[in-house]
């Protein structure tokens, strides 16, 4: 296996973020982008990592998977970064893993499928059996939605997901009347919702990623659809809801473990931190650049647990490593972060938490 091209111990600790800035999740980047350079400036006021200088390297997590493992292959091969995280689908990290296997940490942000097991790669985001399973039973015993329809990009995330909802279907009472998937930034919708319009169902689970989900929202407002049958997903944010449009949005449900609206000292504190260093003006903060910020804090956590930065020592101090944010207590089991997760109903271009799952 390659190693990695050693560098000076007195350089800056740099992390290769992944993000996505083109494709249908690229309405995402900018605030992934902005909020690690907030995160960066944190860790470099608490003294840095080891004693190094925080920085980071934006990789386009938005491009074809094999692309993003080649350009990141190039920083990793010649000892540009010490660590990888970042927000992108989990075809994009399918590809990545095999480049930083036992060379560096990899922290994975975004909610995905569940299952990752490859050593060096740590999961921050949500699984379905927290995002999922407690949201349709809350769904079913508040909305009366028992039928579901599922329609999702056409990719591991969005499959995986749904065959976990079978199994959730079954015992929670539920029915799934149907399943549509579609090309990862195919841009028409007019399909899926009209096979949505043609059955029996009362809620829509939608597991589409970033424009995908906007232009179903557009579709789905402009058949009226949205004032007679629950829409709910596991990734929706502020950006996608402005970009759905006021009227495209009602009824539609949303879980996840952070929301921009979260009324807690630790969310309130990341906002005002935020807004204080881009402005007023800056890209909208939600899940997946608030993900980014987790993904720094886990890096920074492994390493001062372990007291170093090899990758042996940090897969052995991995279990139990534990910090207080945004997010609440985020603790890891193994390799994967456990956390509350919320539910949240779109109010406008913002959302109503409306309890913890």
């Amino acid at each position: 296996m390659a190693g990695v091209a050693s560098r000076d111990a007195h350089a800056d600790w740099r992390v290769a973020m992944v993000i996505p800035l083109q494709g249908p999740a690229g309405l995402f980047g900018p605030s992934c982008e902005a909020i690690a350079e907030l995160a960066a400036r944190e860790l470099n006021a608490e003294g840095g990592i080891l004693g190094r200088e925080v920085s980071f390297e934006v990789v386009d997590g938005g491009g074809e998977p094999a692309r993003v493992a080649a350009e990141l292959r190039d920083l990793v091969d010649t000892g540009r970064v010490d660590a990888v995280s970042g927000w992108h689908i989990s075809s994009v990290r399918n590809a990545i893993a095999p480049v930083v296997a036992g060379r560096l940490p990899y922290v994975y942000t975004s909610l995905y499928e569940g299952g990752e097991r490859r050593p060096g790669i740590f999961c921050t985001g949500e699984t379905p059996r927290l995002q999922l399973a407690p949201a349709l039973k809350w769904l079913r015993d508040n909305m009366g939605a028992r039928r579901w329809f599922v329609v999702g990009d056409d990719y591991v995330w969005p499959h995986t997901s749904a065959a976990a909802v079978r199994r959730y279907a079954q015992q929670l009472d539920l029915r799934i009347v149907g399943e549509a998937f579609v090309r990862l930034g195919v841009g028409d919708a007019t399909p899926l919702v009209r096979q949505v319009e043609r059955s029996s169902c009362d809620g829509v689970l939608m597991l589409l990623v970033g424009q995908d989900a906007v232009e179903f929202n557009r579709r789905f407002a402009a058949r009226g659809l949205h004032e007679r049958l629950v829409r709910f997903s596991p990734l929706m944010e502020e950006n996608m809801l402005l970009a759905s449009g006021l009227g495209a949005t009602r009824n539609l449900f949303v879980s996840a473990a952070y929301f921009r609206s979260m009324v807690n000292a630790d969310a309130m504190d990341l906002l005002g931190r935020y807004v204080g260093l881009h402005g007023t003006s800056a890209p909208a903060l939600n899940n997946a650049a608030e993900s980014c910020y987790e993904g720094l804090r886990t890096l920074a956590s492994l390493v001062r647990r372990a007291g170093t930065a090899r990758l042996p020592e940090l897969n052995a101090a991995i279990d139990g490593v534990a910090y207080h944010g945004p997010r609440g207590t985020v603790e890891f089991r193994g390799q994967q972060a456990e956390q509350y997760v919320h539910l949240a109903v779109a109010d406008g271009y913002d959302f109503d938490v409306i309890t913890r799952l």
